[in-house]
C-alpha cells in the first residue's frame, strides 16, 4: 500500500514538475514510458493493465510528436468546430484588434514575466534640449498664467499667452525639426503637458490637443508628401490652430457608427470641374474647434458611382479641411464645467471638397478607422495621464504643505491619524502614477505603441486624479471649496469629469477596452488561433491550439505552486528591497494567466457581453502593469531608503486591489464548479495580501508635510514660483517659516509653563519674551512673519454681494495671486 502511494506522489510530482516548466510533447511521452515500465515494479500487475498503460503512452507520443497524424485525427475536428463557432469580427473590430503594439502587457499575460528585462529598459529621459526648453519657455509660459482670470474673467487665456504658445513651437512638440517643430520625445512632451497642467488646465489642453490625435499626428504617418510639406510646417509654427472632430450626438463611444457621411462625385472648386466629396455633419465637444483654422474630419465615405473604383462603401474616411472653407460651421462654444479652454460643435451641410483634401489622398479612402486606431495608443497615453500626474503632483506638494501650516487643537493637522491617511493615499498613489508615466513614455520614446498598455494609464490615472483631489479637497476642507484667486485646488476638482469623460470614457475603457483588446491581443495564443482560423491555415491553428492547451495547464500548475508558497522561492532580480513584490506578480501573473484562459474556454464569446467580468479581469492586468511600472521607478531612481515608504504603500494598495479584483471574477463567475475548482488553485489558503499597514501611511504622510528630497522628487516637474504673493509660492514660504517657528514656539510654551510669562494675550507675551531674553528680536520678527503667511494660506476669497468676481481682492490679505 505504501508503495502505491509513494508512486502516486511520484507521478503527481513529475506531473506537476512537467507542466510548471511547459515541457514539450516529447518529454511528457518519455516520462509516461517511464511511468510504464516502472509498473512491474510495482508487483504483480495484470498483463491487459501492462499492455493498456504502454497503449496509451504510443496514442498520446503519436499524437505529441508526430504532427501531422495529430492535425488528422484531433486537429481537424477541432477546427471545424471553431470555424462555426468562433464569432464573426468587423473590420473595425479587426482593425481596433491589430492596432499599436505590445509590450510589457504581453509578458504579464505569459504568467512568466522576464524582469530582468523590464529592469534593463531605459529610464525616460530629457535631452539637454529638451531641458533647456523646460526651464525655458515652459517656466515663462506658465509664469505668465492666471487661472482665475482666465476661467472666470476672460473665458480664454490671454492675447499675450497665445501668441507665446504660437511663437515658442507649443503647439509643434510632436512635429520633426524638418517641418520646423521640436521633434521632442513623449517623455519631453509629457513633461511640458504635466508642468503647464500644474499652473492652467485651459493654457494645458490648448498645447495639449494639437500634439495629440489630430492632424499633425495623422499627416505624419499617413499624409501625402504635398500635405506634410504644405501642413506641417504651419502647425508647428502656429500659423494653423488645429482640431480634430470624430464625436457626433448619435455616436459617442460608438464612434464606429457615426452618421456624418461624405459622397464622392465631381464639383466645382476655384472655378474647375474636380473629383471631391460632398459632406455633411455634425460634430460636438471638439476642442479648439471655435478658434481652429484647420479642420480634421472622421465621415463615412460612399462611392456609388464608383469614381474611385472598388467598392460602393468605402467605410471611415480622414480629411483636412480649412474651416475658411464655404459651408463649414464653427466658432460657438461649449462651456465644460466653467474651463475656458476652447471647445465647441462643428457642422456642414452638402460641403464640397476636393478628393485631394483626404489625410493621403485617394489612396487612403476608406481607411481612417485604421489610421485612427494606430494613432490613438500614443495620443491616449500621454494627455490625460500627464495631466492626471500634473494634480497628483500638485496636490501632493499643496496638501502636503497646508496640513503642516494649518493647526488644530495646537497640533498641526498633517499629524492627525485621520488626516495621515487621505495624506497617504494622495503621495502613494503619486508616487505609482509617475512610476506608471515614465515607463509607458520609455516605451514610446523606443517605438512602441502600446495600445492596451495606453488605455490601462488612460483610465487608472484619470481615476486616481479623482481619489487625489478629493482627498486634497478633504483635507482642505472649506478652504477647498471656496472659489477665488486664492483657490488653488477647486478648479482641477471641477474639471476631473472631463478626464473622465474624453479621449475614451472611463467606463467602457474599464468594461470593454482593457481586458476584451488585451485578452486577444496580448495573450500569446489567441489571436493567432482567430488568425488561422479566419486564414482557414489548420497547420497554423494546431500549432496555436495546442500550444495554448500547454500554456493554460503550465499556469495552472503554477498558479497552485506559487498560491501555497506565496511566490516566495521564485529567483527574480533587483534590490532586495523589491524581490518579494516581483515574487507576489509573478505568482499573480500565472494566476491571471490561467483565469483568463479559463474565462474565455467556459463564457466564450459572450465575455464582452459579461462587462463587469470584463471589467475585474481589467482591472488585474492593469494592476500586475502599475506594480511593475513602480518597482521600475524605484530602480531607475537608484533604490533611495528615504522612498521605501511610498514604494511600501503603493505596492501594498495594488496588490490588495488586484487580489480583490480576482476574488471579485472568482465570486461572480457563471460556472459556480469551475469557479470553486480555479479558487483552489489560485487562493489555496484564501485572500492571504493586506491593505498598506497603518505605520506605512503614516511614514508616508510624514514625508508630506516636511521639506526634503523625497517631497522634492515625488512633485519634480511641477511649476513651483518662489514668489510670495503667487498662492503657489506662498504655501512654500509659509511651510518654510512655520517649520523655523516651531523651535521658536516651543521656547515661548516651556517659558509660559514654567510661570516666566505672564497669562496675556499672545502678541503680550512674546513681547514679554523679548523683553525677558526668552527670543530674540529677530525670532519675534519672524513669528511676525509666519503669522502673516499662515494666515494668508488659510483665509479663503470673498466678494460683494452680487459676486462681482473682480473686486474680489479688495480686502484680501494679499494682492491677487496666480492660482493653479
Amino acid at each position: 500500500m505504501l508503495t502505491i502511494i509513494l508512486s502516486i506522489v511520484v507521478i503527481v510530482a513529475v506531473a506537476w514538475a512537467l507542466a510548471y516548466h511547459r515541457a514539450n510533447g516529447v518529454a511528457w511521452t518519455l516520462a509516461l514510458a517511464a511511468g510504464a515500465a516502472a509498473l512491474p515494479g510495482l508487483g504483480a500487475v495484470p498483463a491487459g493493465v501492462l499492455a493498456a498503460a504502454w497503449a496509451f503512452v504510443a496514442v498520446f507520443g503519436a499524437l505529441a510528436i508526430v504532427k501531422p497524424l495529430r492535425r488528422a485525427v484531433l486537429s481537424g475536428p477541432l477546427f471545424g468546430v471553431f470555424k462555426k463557432v468562433l464569432p464573426p469580427m468587423s473590420d473595425t473590430e479587426r482593425e481596433a484588434l491589430e492596432a499599436g503594439s505590445v509590450w510589457w502587457d504581453a509578458d504579464l499575460f505569459t504568467g512568466r514575466p522576464d524582469w530582468k528585462k523590464l529592469l534593463a529598459y531605459p529610464a525616460a529621459k530629457l535631452t539637454a534640449e529638451e531641458q533647456a526648453y523646460m526651464d525655458g519657455p515652459v517656466e515663462e509660459l506658465c509664469a505668465m498664467l492666471d487661472e482665475w482670470d482666465i476661467n472666470h474673467e476672460r473665458m480664454d487665456l490671454p492675447p499675450e499667452a497665445w501668441k507665446f504658445i504660437r511663437d515658442k513651437g507649443f503647439l509643434g512638440i510632436i512635429i520633426p525639426k524638418a517641418y520646423g517643430g521640436l521633434g521632442f520625445s513623449a517623455f519631453a512632451h509629457s513633461e511640458i503637458v504635466t508642468k503647464i497642467s500644474t499652473r492652467s488646465g485651459a493654457a494645458a489642453v490648448t498645447v495639449m490637443v494639437p500634439n495629440s490625435l489630430g492632424p499633425a499626428e495623422l499627416l505624419m504617418h499617413y499624409g501625402t508628401e504635398a500635405q506634410k510639406d504644405h501642413y506641417l510646417p504651419r502647425l508647428a509654427k502656429g500659423q494653423e490652430i488645429p482640431c480634430f472632430a470624430l464625436t457626433n450626438p448619435e455616436a459617442g463611444s460608438d464612434a464606429a457608427s457615426i452618421p456624418d457621411f461624405g459622397i464622392v462625385c465631381r464639383g466645382m472648386h476655384e472655378g474647375k470641374e474636380t473629383l471631391g466629396i460632398r459632406l455633411t455633419w455634425e460634430k460636438r465637444y471638439i476642442t479648439l474647434a471655435p478658434v481652429a483654422t484647420l479642420l480634421g474630419l472622421a465621415f463615412k465615405l460612399f462611392d456609388p458611382e464608383k469614381l474611385l473604383g472598388g467598392e460602393e462603401e468605402r467605410g471611415i474616411t480622414l480629411a483636412l479641411i480649412p474651416t475658411s472653407h464655404p459651408g463649414v460651421d464653427t466658432g460657438r462654444r461649449h462651456d465644460p464645467l466653467g474651463c475656458a479652454f476652447m471647445n465647441g460643435p462643428t457642422t456642414g451641410k452638402e460641403v464640397f471638397i476636393p478628393i485631394d483634401w483626404v489625410i493621403g489622398g485617394a489612396a487612403q479612402a476608406g481607411n481612417g478607422w485604421r489610421m485612427l486606431m494606430e494613432c490613438l495608443a500614443a495620443g491616449r497615453s500621454i494627455s490625460l495621464p500627464s495631466m492626471s500626474m500634473a494634480a497628483g503632483k500638485i496636490g501632493t506638494r499643496v496638501t502636503g504643505a497646508y496640513a503642516r501650516i494649518r493647526s488644530q487643537f495646537k497640533t498641526p493637522i498633517g499629524r492627525f491619524e485621520g488626516i495621515e491617511e487621505p495624506l497617504a493615499r494622495i503621495g502613494g498613489s503619486t508616487y505609482l502614477m509617475d512610476g506608471m508615466r515614465r515607463m509607458t513614455m520609455a516605451a514610446l520614446d523606443m517605438g512602441e505603441k502600446p495600445s492596451v498598455i495606453s488605455a490601462i494609464c488612460k483610465y487608472h490615472m484619470t481615476e486616481r486624479m479623482r481619489e487625489v483631489l478629493n482627498d486634497a479637497m478633504d483635507v482642505h476642507g472649506g478652504k477647498g471649496i471656496c472659489m477665488g484667486p486664492n483657490n488653488y485646488l477647486g478648479r482641477a476638482y471641477q474639471t476631473v469629469p472631463i478626464a473622465i469623460t474624453v479621449e475614451g470614457a472611463n467606463i467602457l475603457t474599464r468594461s470593454l477596452i482593457i481586458f476584451g483588446q488585451g485578452a486577444i491581443r496580448c495573450h500569446p495564443w489567441v489571436l493567432k488561433e482567430m488568425t488561422a482560423v479566419r486564414q482557414d491555415d489548420l497547420r497554423a491553428f494546431d500549432e496555436a491550439f495546442w500550444g495554448h492547451v500547454a500554456f493554460t495547464v503550465s499556469n495552472g500548475a503554477r498558479a497552485l505552486w506559487l498560491g501555497l508558497t506565496g511566490g516566495k522561492g521564485v529567483a527574480v532580480p533587483g534590490s532586495p528591497r523589491t524581490r518579494r513584490y516581483l515574487q507576489i506578480l509573478t505568482r499573480f501573473s500565472s494566476a491571471f494567466a490561467m483565469l483568463a484562459d479559463m474565462s474565455m474556454f467556459v463564457i466564450g464569446g459572450s465575455l464582452k457581453r459579461k462587462e463587469m467580468l470584463s471589467a475585474r479581469l481589467g482591472d488585474i492586468l492593469s494592476h500586475l502593469y502599475m506594480m511593475s511600472a513602480t518597482v521600475k521607478r524605484f530602480h531607475d531612481d537608484g533604490c533611495p531608503e528615504e522612498d521605501v515608504p511610498l514604494l511600501t504603500w503603493a505596492m501594498y494598495d495594488s496588490s490588495f486591489k488586484l487580489q480583490v479584483a480576482m476574488d471579485g471574477v472568482l465570486a461572480n463567475f457563471p460556472s459556480r464548479p469551475v469557479a470553486w475548482l480555479m479558487r483552489r488553485f489560485i487562493f489555496p489558503k484564501g485572500l492571504t495580501l493586506t491593505a498598506p499597514h497603518d505605520k506605512w501611511a503614516s511614514r508616508v504622510a510624514r514625508l508630506l508635510i516636511e521639506p526634503g528630497a523625497v517631497r522634492d522628487r515625488l512633485t519634480a516637474g511641477i511649476y513651483l514660483p518662489r514668489k510670495e504673493d503667487d498662492v503657489i509660492g506662498r504655501l512654500e514660504f509659509a511651510m518654510e517659516a512655520v517649520i523655523k517657528a516651531d523651535p521658536i514656539e516651543a521656547k515661548l510654551r516651556a517659558a509660559q509653563k514654567e510661570g516666566r510669562l505672564p497669562q496675556r494675550t499672545l502678541p503680550e507675551r512674546r513681547e514679554a519674551a523679548v523683553q525677558a531674553g526668552i527670543i530674540t528680536l529677530a525670532e519675534h520678527e519672524h513669528l511676525a512673519r509666519t503669522d502673516r503667511l499662515k494666515r494668508a494660506v488659510i483665509m479663503v476669497d470673498d466678494f460683494p454681494n452680487d459676486l462681482s468676481r473682480h473686486s474680489a481682492q479688495e480686502n484680501a490679505p494679499w494682492p491677487r495671486a496666480a492660482s493653479m
